[in-house]
């Protein structure tokens, strides 16, 4: 365990030092006649729309075609920027504000290479329903096309992986544009927006028009359910003898929390809660199953596979949940509810289609559901708790002499205040965080899942705890991904944001290692990250001098019975960030795992234990 040396509070930003100018007046209108629209630049109209859609925060960095912006941005009192170390940790923030106050999270960056290092975050945002908008700048409107110095077509790059993208072209368009994209972002399946503004339309002065008058003629989101639809998913609940209630991340997105406890207690059907949406019922409840999918329960898998009615809502029957597509769930009818229609039927074909909002959905069908009572459900349950009790989730320790890491999670969860909230990468870690940490509550779970994006954690975090300062905010992260956006921690030092990270370090890319053990005959190419201590080299890096050099206090536990004391101090630190890096053994495995391309009826419950779940339902 090393102690570290004291590192002096963060001082404000040297931005924030300088004395505001200050702002021009703002001439009174003559008593009796309408207020004539300020004449602004668009780079002042950029940032006063922000002000007036009540932005607390934008995550960026500077350059050339975005600096017109920037000037303005200095002078408001109200949107605060966080001058991130890579743009991608500003788009990971922006995620991670959104997904922790429910608000838009906005990232900024220049044109080209600036703007390309926004295109991971925002196809994450995509995958995962996350409202952001990202403004970018663009080279002056006459050199678009010319292959000009930090030159990229942004909108069509990001075409694919947006709601929607705006290329400004009259600066008169901004306030109507920035209120469209914040619109669009928030409304229907949430997403991300980019606006692309050229350097010479920010330098512009146009009329600032507010509130604008918004143009989305194609933009109409079904929100509210068919009432033919609701009685008719209702009826199957009530007939079927093995529902399942599928529930995924758009549970969360639409605050349905409270009428999916209420539908589940009901119907007494069990439910099974994708990565996206942990926390949106507690795992605490009876008729909780846990995680469905490649690393997920058994019950949870058993119960898709052997259901005779699946009520998705809010989920896309995504590959990682299903499995081989065509050997899923073969007997289920299906009841699908979904905000967005491109989903229902995509990949499984819903038996009742219901398009609309989650919450007004299953509010709905709580309405209209007869109930026949609970009976019919008692063969079904069972099976499932004696499911619970043979196939438990637990873990065998490795006797290399290093803590396992799901142990360290389990304490993690065990030790932190009420209310925390966590983010993590990709990989291992993600799954023992799924697993060994207990969510009762939405939004404690802030993960990538639809593009498995490494690196999310530690600006996810900053972004989470930036929105939420009174509440606790942990990292969990690997060290393969810790490396790839950890310098956002000289962003956490510098700006006052002490979130907590917990590098599970195992030396080694966990997942493809996992991999390479269970089917390349253990060839361990190019896995090694060397961040263990061994007699033929020191750590590269070694964590806790890493965290120090960045404003961070820097911890470490080699041991399981260190392991405590270090969540306790880490935990007892809250003026600076903290990093704990948690030595753990190479060799441990997520499990249950269905491997890739197989059906879930294939799920191995440990390398050697295959439950083979039978024609009848049983096991």
């Amino acid at each position: 365990m090393s102690t570290p040396v004291k590192a002096p509070k963060p001082g404000p930003q040297a931005a924030k030092a300088q004395p505001a100018r200050p702002k021009a007046p703002r001439p009174a209108p003559p008593i009796g006649a309408p207020a004539a629209a300020p004449v602004l630049t668009g780079a002042q109209a950029v940032v006063r729309a922000l002000e007036e859609l009540q932005v607390e925060a934008v995550f960026g960095i500077p350059g050339g075609t975005i600096l017109p912006a920037y000037d303005p941005l200095l002078d408001s009192d109200q949107v605060r920027h966080v001058l991130v170390r890579h743009e991608q940790g500003a788009g990971h923030a922006a995620q991670g504000y959104a997904l922790a106050t429910g608000k838009v999270g906005v990232c900024m960056a220049t044109s080209g290479p600036g703007a390309t290092n926004l295109v991971t975050p925002l196809a994450d945002a995509y995958m995962d329903s996350v409202p952001i908008v990202a403004i970018t700048g663009q080279v002056v409107t006459s050199s678009i096309g010319t292959d000009a110095f930090q030159e990229a077509d942004i909108c069509g790059i990001t075409m694919p992986i947006t709601k929607h993208s705006y290329l400004i072209t009259d600066a008169a368009d901004i306030p109507r544009v920035i209120a469209e994209a914040f619109h669009v972002a928030s409304t229907g399946r949430p997403g991300p927006v980019l606006v692309d503004i050229p350097k010479d339309i920010l330098q512009t002065e146009a009329p600032f028009v507010w509130p604008p008058r918004m143009d989305l003629p194609g933009y109409r989101p079904t929100t509210q359910p068919h009432g033919k639809q609701i009685r008719e998913a209702a009826a199957l609940i009530a007939e079927a003898k093995r529902p399942v209630l599928y529930v995924g991340g758009g549970v969360v997105k639409s605050g349905a929390h409270a009428e999916l406890l209420a539908l589940a207690e009901l119907t007494g059907a069990p439910v099974v809660t994708t990565l996206m949406a942990r926390g949106a019922f507690p795992d605490s409840h009876p008729q909780h199953l846990g995680m469905p999918g490649m690393h997920g329960t058994v019950p949870a898998v058993h119960a898709l596979q052997k259901s005779d009615l699946l009520v998705s809502l809010g989920a896309r029957f995504d590959d990682r949940v299903t499995g081989r597509l065509d050997s899923f769930a073969p007997d289920a009818k299906i009841v699908h509810v979904d905000i967005d229609p491109a989903e229902i039927g995509k990949n499984r074909e819903a038996d009742v289609p219901i398009v609309g909002d989650c919450r007004a959905a299953i509010a709905a069908m709580i309405d209209a559901y007869a109930d026949p009572g609970q009976e019919r459900l008692k063969t079904w349950w069972e099976t499932l708790d004696d499911l619970r009790g043979r196939y438990p989730l637990g873990y065998t320790d490795i006797d290399d002499g290093l803590p396992a890491p799901q142990y360290v999670i389990e304490r993690l969860g065990a030790l932190a205040p009420e209310d925390t909230i966590w983010t993590t990468g990709v990989g291992q870690h993600q799954m023992w965080a799924s697993q060994f940490i207990s969510y009762e509550k939405p939004g404690t779970f802030l993960n990538s899942g639809g593009l498995g994006t490494m690196g999310f954690a530690v600006p996810a975090a900053m972004g989470a705890k930036l929105g939420q300062m009174g509440r606790t905010v942990w990292a969990v992260d690997g060290d393969g991904c810790f490396q790839m956006t950890n310098q956002e921690l000289a962003t956490c030092a510098i700006e006052g944001i002490p979130i907590k990270v917990a590098v599970i370090n195992n030396g080694n890319l966990g997942m493809v290692r996992q991999w390479q053990t269970l089917f390349y005959d253990k060839r361990y190419s190019q896995t090694n990250l060397s961040t263990h201590h061994s007699e033929a080299s020191p750590r590269i890096p070694d964590f806790v001098k890493l965290a120090e050099a960045l404003g961070c206090v820097g911890l470490r536990a080699d041991t399981a019975d260190e392991v405590d004391a270090i969540i306790a101090q880490a935990n007892a630190i809250n003026d600076r960030p903290v990093v704990v890096d948690f030595t753990v053994g190479p060799d441990a495995m997520v499990w249950p795992m269905v491997p890739a391309g197989v059906s879930n009826d294939e799920i191995l419950y440990a390398r050697d234990v295959r439950p083979n779940f039978d024609d009848e339902g049983q096991i």
